[in-house]
């Protein structure tokens, strides 16, 4: 019974995964972490940076600002393979434990809207496929309930845990992949591909074209960050430090993106067929493909976001572990799935897609800079481990009360100084020039860090390295 619930606590909890427990190769990483990123949430992506930018911007601002910032963001995956322990762990150390459990709620919360998103689309899927064959359904009566489906069907395989999402993403991500690609080369062909990289993107008053470069640079510097947070979770079930680190950066820095700017192209092919930008990825692919690849197309797409909900669900559930160890996985589960039936319900989080992600990335932006600074110079890349699992005795990372008031107060400074002084992401207002150079969610985690570094070479460094006497007996 004992050895039962360790080993539950170990692949659905916060207890480390040794070595020999590991069960996932570079595949089997690769292909789940991918069938995360590239649910259909990539095509509305895509469509949004179509509205700033030409053909030949959109690809190097996708793929460029994506590669460079998932390169470094997923780099702490090393240190989550080598302990076996997930990122919401070793934030114990930066921002004390309870402080790792409020931030574990707030981002799972700003998360789990990612999943409203493919839960819509999966509801417009559905509802495309049965116009395609006849039966006229009512949105406002069938896009709640399919949309519900959706979450409930990927709660089902969120319950059966890793095992389960490795064998569910080994074939449809295969089948992901193949057609993405098909559909990729249908977009370029659907219309003359003249007039697809001479779409002039439209201009908006007061808005230069550095300016617009940069606004959508925003969007995918906030896409990629999406996933920091998500990202070290499931690499801790990975046996080598090489296969978690490529396995991870392979699918959120060059399949996702890939996905991303396919999105694009579909979304400009529409513009020069029908004179209307489109974000739908349903009803770009029942314009632009063939009938029959246009339902195989749909039909693929709807079961990716089945997928997505499941992997997605694990995920953040685990990160609210990391800071609530003792609720059941399975609640957590549960209460996530109706949390997100409730964002579909509303199908309020589409409407404001662009400052949804920009606000998520604000939270997140930091923690990046400050996890970087912490693993690569402040603690070198030794942690307690029995501070950080609060072993008796073993309190390091208890600092004020449970918070550690120098991480929580870079954020919240970090948070305040990029939308006062840098980007308001809710408004869409450029507040300095420094935002053509870093964008916002670029300067939080570029400022987070510098404010976390500074301390650290403080007289706070004492108060933020009470772990070292803990170092020789781990």
């Amino acid at each position: 019974m004992k050895s039962n619930y360790i080993q539950k606590e170990t692949i659905t909890g916060v207890v480390p995964v040794l070595g020999n427990e590991r069960k996932y190769s570079f595949i089997d990483l690769f292909l789940s972490t991918s069938g995360f990123a590239i649910a259909t949430w990539c095509y509305t992506q895509g469509a949004y940076v179509a509205k700033f930018l030409n053909f030949k911007q959109m690809l190097i601002n996708i793929f460029c600002f994506n590669i460079v910032w998932v390169l470094i963001s997923c780099l702490p995956v090393l240190f989550a393979v080598r302990y076996g322990i997930d990122l919401w762990i070793w934030l114990r150390a930066v921002l004390g434990r309870k402080g790792v459990t409020v931030l574990s709620i707030v981002i799972s919360l700003a998360n789990f809207g990612w999943y409203a998103v493919a839960a819509n689309l999966f509801a417009s899927s559905m509802v495309n496929l049965a116009n395609n064959f006849g039966l006229s359904l009512n949105t406002n009566i069938w896009s709640p309930i399919l949309g519900t489906l959706c979450v409930v069907l990927g709660t089902i395989i969120a319950l059966g845990g890793p095992e389960v999402i490795k064998w569910t993403n080994r074939f449809l991500v295969v089948a992901l992949l193949a057609v993405g690609i098909i559909v990729f080369i249908i977009c370029l062909t659907a219309v003359p591909f003249n007039d697809l990289i001479n779409v002039k993107p439209a201009e908006e008053a007061g808005v230069t074209a550095l300016q617009r470069f940069m606004l959508s640079a925003e969007g995918n510097v906030a896409f990629a960050f999406s996933w920091s947070t998500q990202a070290l979770v499931m690499p801790r079930l990975s046996r080598t430090e090489r296969s978690g680190y490529w396995g991870t950066v392979l699918s959120y820095g060059f399949v996702a993106p890939f996905f991303v700017a396919t999105g694009g192209v579909m979304a400009l092919a529409m513009f020069v067929k029908t004179g209307v930008y489109e974000s739908d990825p349903t009803t770009m692919l029942a314009t632009l493909t063939t009938p029959a690849l246009g339902l195989l197309s749909l039909l693929l797409v709807a079961f990716a976001n089945i997928g997505t909900q499941g992997t997605g669900s694990y995920v953040n559930c685990m990160i609210v572990k990391s800071g609530l160890p003792k609720v059941s996985y399975k609640l957590l589960v549960i209460l996530a799935m109706i949390y997100v039936s409730i964002l579909t319900i509303w199908g309020g989080v589409e409407e404001y897609f662009g400052a949804f992600i920009s606000l998520a990335a604000y939270i997140q932006g930091p923690i990046i800079g400050m996890i970087l600074v912490d693993y690569l110079i402040l603690r070198r890349r030794k942690l307690s481990l029995k501070s950080a699992y609060n072993m008796n005795g073993h309190n390091s990372y208890e600092y004020t009360n449970g918070f550690n008031i120098i991480g929580l107060l870079c954020i919240i400074i970090t948070c305040l100084v990029a939308m006062i002084y840098v980007y308001n992401p809710y408004s869409g207002e450029i507040k300095s020039n420094i935002f053509l150079f870093t964008t916002g969610s670029g300067f939080t985690a570029i400022f987070g860090g510098l404010l976390y570094f500074i301390a650290s070479i403080s007289p706070l460094r004492q108060y933020m390295l009470k772990d070292r006497n803990d170092l020789d007996i781990i």
